[in-house]
């Protein structure tokens, strides 16, 4: 049993898998979410402890950890009615959120967390819900490096890698970019997959070819049965990438393929596109 208790906000794709392999790594965890039904779901099949609120978790464990999916909902769990802000600490406790939020976000709660007691970590993920399944997510991490040494059991047990990158913020900065360059490739496979439909080369023939050669990647890869199969169950909801890329406009993003990509992920939303996977911009592409 690993001695470090952790506190759980957020039963998202992703949260479940990583609270089960918390679980699994021997940690005691202890849960909050707002749809009560989904911790019930999950407490009947692993054990965990539940919270009535944010608020409960700052006197029952060690590690809060946020994800969620938006900066709005963050803020709300820290410094909303019965939040974790709400309660101060009697001990030693980390705030750690895993969630793709803005680097202003970040310094906001990083400050509150610390008028009030606690230390903070920024920690988004690298991953979808596979990796998230398997313990394979790749953790960026700001703050101070102690904490994050303290906090690193965790982060070993839902990832293949952690990595520090300094000062909170950095971590959300390395994430948006990420998820750009991410953007970037789901957009200009769904724009080849397209062009060479139009022309009368079928997507079952172009993705092996792409996948075999240099412009073929884990993504790509990925991505080929879903696109062959017309199979759009989210992974990563589209909706999610165009609000990072939005977080990435916010913070200074100006050149012209996230632009594109920005414009072409919000129609795309517009159109009802937003809760499927991201790749479902070949769908909007195909129709526009």
């Amino acid at each position: 049993m690993n001695k470090l208790k952790i506190g759980w906000i957020g039963l998202g794709n992703m949260g479940t898998p990583m609270v089960k392999n918390l679980v699994k790594a021997g940690f005691e965890v202890m849960v909050y979410n707002r749809n009560q039904e989904k911790t019930k779901a999950l407490q009947e099949t692993i054990a965990i402890m539940v919270a009535g609120s944010p608020a409960d978790l700052v006197t029952e464990t060690d590690v809060i950890v946020t994800m969620l999916s938006d900066d709005t909902a963050v803020k709300e769990v820290f410094l909303g009615e019965n939040g974790i802000l709400s309660v101060k600490p009697v001990k030693d406790i980390t705030a750690v959120d895993m969630s793709t939020v803005s680097p202003e976000t970040t310094l906001q709660l990083a400050a509150a967390c610390k008028e009030h007691g606690f230390s903070y970590l920024d920690a988004p993920v690298s991953g979808s819900v596979k990796p998230a399944e398997e313990a394979q997510l790749i953790i960026m991490v700001g703050g101070e490096e102690e904490v994050y040494q303290k906090v690193k059991p965790v982060f070993d047990a839902l990832g293949k890698s952690s990595v520090y990158l300094g000062e909170n913020g950095k971590a959300n900065v390395a994430k948006l970019a990420i998820n750009l360059f991410l953007g970037i490739t789901v957009q200009g496979l769904a724009e080849a997959v397209v062009f060479a439909e139009k022309n009368g080369l079928a997507a079952t023939t172009l993705l092996p070819l792409i996948n075999a050669g240099a412009v073929g990647s884990g993504m790509t890869k990925m991505k080929t049965e879903n696109i062959i199969n017309n199979d759009f169950k989210a992974a990563f909801a589209l909706k999610l990438l165009a609000k990072d890329i939005r977080l990435a406009g916010a913070n200074g993003l100006n050149t012209p393929m996230g632009l594109s990509l920005s414009n072409t992920l919000d129609a795309a939303v517009q159109k009802g596109l937003g809760e499927d996977d991201m790749i479902a911009v070949l769908k909007y592409i195909s129709e526009n």
